[in-house]
């Protein structure tokens, strides 16, 4: 079946080449003086289209080839088949790495007031709520990413080479982000390069550990919408310090270091 997800190079071309668009014009108004109500909403509804782009692409190249759509089909009908330890890794294990990363960072100095849960985004959006945004995104993202992405690149190369791929992929993906004013990753650039470079390398060891748990799972789509949603929550019900997160990556890496380790035929065979 992996040889029918051969359109690696129009997959990831419209699903960069699309949001890279929508995305750049909303940070374009984001920035502009005097911004009026309606464009307000041109921004939001750009920022929303371009979160959205990836899974029509995907939606496209399934309802093209019937062989696709039926092992999509099938994979959605084993969608809460998750075995109980992949199930609790999924929705635990980021949430947990985020405590456990504020209780190391009380040892060097950082304040205890992290753990205040506030119930405020520490990022703004336009026309939506920003928690919308953080439900949002992970389900429509995992729907392009592992129905059709991961797969597609998988067909050429080990599980390892494709999450680094796809990681690479998934920064640059980001990048016109960073510019939309006061949205996370905009927000996240301002505080430094160190915690630019965390976001960045964080990617890395995220889609390592979600991959996993996606093959683990028998390619299934729910485990990985849950571990993206828990990533988002996690990050942002807190109160927490950029430190913090650094933290937390290098925990999250001992993990991932661990998986490979353990799981060697899946990763590099």
């Amino acid at each position: 079946m992996m040889e029918k997800y051969n359109r690696t190079i129009f997959f990831y071309g419209w699903s960069l080449f699309i949001p890279w668009v929508l995305w750049f014009a909303a940070a374009y108004i984001s920035h502009m003086p005097n911004i009026t109500p309606w464009m307000v909403k041109l921004q939001g509804w750009l920022s929303i289209a371009g979160l959205t782009a990836p899974v029509l692409v995907a939606a496209l190249l399934f309802a093209s080839n019937n062989m696709l759509l039926k092992d999509l089909k099938r994979r959605f009908n084993q969608t809460f088949k998750i075995p109980s330890f992949y199930l609790a890794v999924a929705v635990g294990l980021i949430f947990v790495s985020m405590v456990v990363a504020q209780l190391i960072s009380l040892l060097f100095g950082y304040s205890i007031s992290q753990f205040h849960i506030s119930g405020h985004p520490t990022f703004t959006s336009a026309l939506f709520s920003p928690w919308f945004i953080l439900l949002f995104a992970p389900v429509v993202e995992e729907i392009a990413w592992h129905t059709y992405g991961t797969d597609t690149l998988r067909r050429k190369f080990n599980l390892f080479n494709t999450s680094l791929i796809f990681a690479a992929y998934w920064v640059f993906w980001h990048l016109p982000l960073s510019f939309i004013k006061g949205y996370y990753h905009s927000n996240m650039v301002a505080e430094g390069w160190i915690y630019t470079l965390n976001f960045v390398f964080s990617l890395f060891v995220f889609v390592i550990l979600m991959n996993w748990l996606y093959y683990k799972t028998n390619r299934n789509i729910l485990v990985t919408i849950l571990f993206h949603l828990s990533a988002n929550l996690s990050n942002e019900i807190f109160a927490t310090h950029p430190m913090s997160k650094v933290i937390q990556t290098t925990l999250l890496l001992m993990v991932s270091v661990g998986v490979l380790i353990k799981n060697k035929e899946l990763f590099f065979k």
